[in-house]
Order: structure tokens, then C-alpha cells, then sequence
């Protein structure tokens, strides 16, 4: 047996201020979507922003159901939406952020599997990463540089 060390980086930013270039625009629209989100059932509200390549914004919010399989996450409703608005325009960052009415969340929360692997197959398509940004409703910005460094094992083409 041997062991394999997985390293994924992580750059901390204390507020959207110190987010380089447009990021910290695209956290505060993560930000602005949480408004959009609908979660009476877990009552967990996410908001997600996407910048693409043309300079434009495209946000999306969690919109649960009664059937939680049902439900449709912030990040996949954002990448749909720019997909089918946009199509061929490549998305270059993504912010997600999170609000729960149970407790004030203080460290960010990062995207379910799902939408991770959902992210990482949208860099591969489009031939370049996709940077995140995830943050709580207080507390530190967590930007990694790709989509991969959120899952490091994901599941592409290559394994067809």
C-alpha cells in the first residue's frame, strides 16, 4: 500500500474589496441572489454569479420542492441559464454564497458534488478553468484558481 497526497490550494480573502478585478462585483451579485432563492423547506438560501467571458453577470439561486430530489441548486440554475442565454461564451469565475435562517454561517460553503462535477465538466468543455469564490453570509472569501482544485478526482471524458 502507499498513499497519495491530494494538495489543493486556497487563497483566503478577508472581504470583497480585496477580491482581484471584477470578483468582488461577482460576489456581491452571488450576494444579491440570494434574494431569488427559494428554500422553505430547508430554509438554506444560495446565490450564485457567474462572470462569462464577454464581461457579462449571470446569477442563479437554489429552487427547492417538496421532492428534495427535485430541487435544482444556485450553481447548476446560473450555468444553465448562461449556457442557454450564452451559448459558446465561456464562464470564467463563479461566487457562491449562503444564507441560513437557522444560524449565521461564518466560513464558506462549498458547492454539493453534484454541482461540483457540473462545474468541472463545463472547464473541460470549454477548454479553460473556471475560478470559485465561496463564501458564508460573514466571514472569509475562499477563491481557488480551478474548478478541479474542489474536486481533484472528478469523473471527465477521458475515462470513456
Amino acid at each position: 500500500m502507499r498513499e497519495v497526497e491530494l494538495i489543493t490550494k486556497v487563497q483566503v480573502f478577508e472581504n470583497e474589496a480585496e477580491l482581484p478585478g471584477q470578483e468582488g462585483v461577482l460576489m456581491r451579485e452571488a450576494h444579491e441572489a440570494l434574494a431569488k432563492s427559494y428554500a422553505p423547506y430547508s430554509k438554506f438560501n444560495v446565490g450564485a454569479a457567474l462572470l462569462l467571458a464577454n464581461g457579462e453577470l449571470i446569477s442563479g439561486a437554489n429552487q427547492e420542492n417538496a421532492a428534495y430530489p427535485m430541487c435544482l441548486c444556485a450553481e447548476r440554475v446560473a450555468l444553465g441559464a448562461a449556457t442557454s442565454v450564452y451559448p459558446g461564451v465561456a464562464v470564467t469565475a463563479i461566487a457562491i454564497t449562503i444564507k441560513s435562517s437557522h444560524q449565521v454561517v461564518n466560513r464558506p460553503a462549498a458547492p454539493c458534488g453534484a454541482c461540483r462535477q457540473v462545474i468541472c465538466e463545463t472547464s473541460n468543455r470549454q477548454g479553460q478553468p473556471i475560478v470559485v469564490l465561496i463564501k458564508g453570509e460573514t466571514g472569509p472569501i475562499y477563491r481557488f484558481n480551478d474548478a478541479v482544485d474542489l474536486l481533484p478526482l472528478s469523473f471527465d471524458s477521458s475515462y470513456l
